[in-house]
């Protein structure tokens, strides 16, 4: 039975609930719709060179990888490369074509480092390290079973703080934006994020059809964002939040934790049942307050790197 990998056509139904299908299997921990990859494929910023690919077996999508440069980098060369194979059809060859197709357009555009999330199992770490990456810095994946479990209280905001959703902020989301960019900046990485561009934002994340600017929550000081839980929702039970942070003066006052349970509460009150969320399996007090809303780690991830030249 042979494998083949091809780029993913946006405009074949099949490919996209194909990739859809595989991500979800391998890694159920992440949101992806047909839609999402869809928007992504359009809206990518053109300099991040988003090629994203998939294996193929009789005619099915047994393999998926999403390739891109880290464009929003101030450290220019970087590439990142995310391969996952179905379950049922591992040890076919469908990783190593997979990879060898990322790593090749990736070079071709200029990259020499190249970062790939690999789930923290034997299989897939041997598989890393055969094609010569080496461990770095790992993350949790956390599910909180927003159906049965007990969120803590919702709390009312401080004197000067109100709470809105994200939607409140339509006509003029460049606050937002802004808030994003200072918050992402200081969020542990191997690869410094810059946001410098309002329009790929509004483009790549605000008009995201997994973003879900109503169940956002945003905390306002002075009619200012401070602090914000930004929701994804993929239009039937699961939600996960897609960032949690505070503007740097307003730290140490519970806003963003505060935004995040109100976040959460909405979200059951409107029928969501699951929620997931991600954290750097360094940063010990986000780790904490998520283990105090009820989140269970469920999974973890390890970047492997590797450097070419």
């Amino acid at each position: 039975m042979t494998v083949t990998v091809r780029d993913l056509r946006s405009g074949a139904p099949a490919d996209l609930e194909g990739f859809a299908r595989v991500r979800q299997a391998a890694l159920p921990f992440l949101l992806v719709t047909p839609d999402s990859l869809a928007h992504d494929l359009a809206h990518l910023h053109p300099d991040a060179r988003y090629r994203p690919l998939v294996a193929v077996a009789d005619g099915e999508v047994i393999g998926t990888a999403q390739v891109h440069l880290a464009h929003d980098s101030a450290a220019p060369g970087q590439g990142n490369l995310n391969v996952y194979v179905h379950p049922e059809h591992t040890r076919r060859g469908a990783g190593t074509l997979l990879v060898n197709a990322a790593e090749e357009h990736l070079a071709a555009h200029g990259a020499t480092r190249l970062l790939a999330w690999v789930l923290d199992e034997p299989g897939n770490r041997a598989f890393a390290g055969r094609h010569g990456y080496r461990a770095s810095r790992s993350a949790h994946f956390l599910r909180l079973d927003l159906a049965n479990g007990a969120l803590p209280p919702l709390q009312d905001p401080p004197p000067g703080v109100e709470l809105r959703p994200a939607s409140a902020f339509a006509a003029d989301p460049r606050p937002l934006f802004e808030l994003d960019a200072e918050t992402t900046a200081d969020e542990p990485s191997d690869v410094d994020t810059e946001f410098t561009d309002y329009q790929a934002w509004l483009a790549e994340t605000w008009r995201h059809p997994l973003f879900d600017a109503g169940l956002t929550t945003v905390a306002v000081v002075d009619g200012r964002p401070a602090a914000f839980s930004a929701a994804r929702t993929d239009g039937g039970t699961r939600y996960a939040t897609g960032m949690t942070g505070t503007a740097r003066a307003h730290r140490g006052r519970g806003l963003a934790k505060l935004a995040k349970n109100d976040s959460l509460h909405r979200a059951r009150a409107a029928g969501y049942t699951e929620a997931f969320t991600g954290n750097d399996t360094g940063n010990e007090p986000m780790i904490a307050i998520n283990k105090w809303f009820g989140y269970e780690i469920c999974g973890t991830e390890v970047r492997y790197v590797r450097e070419l030249g």
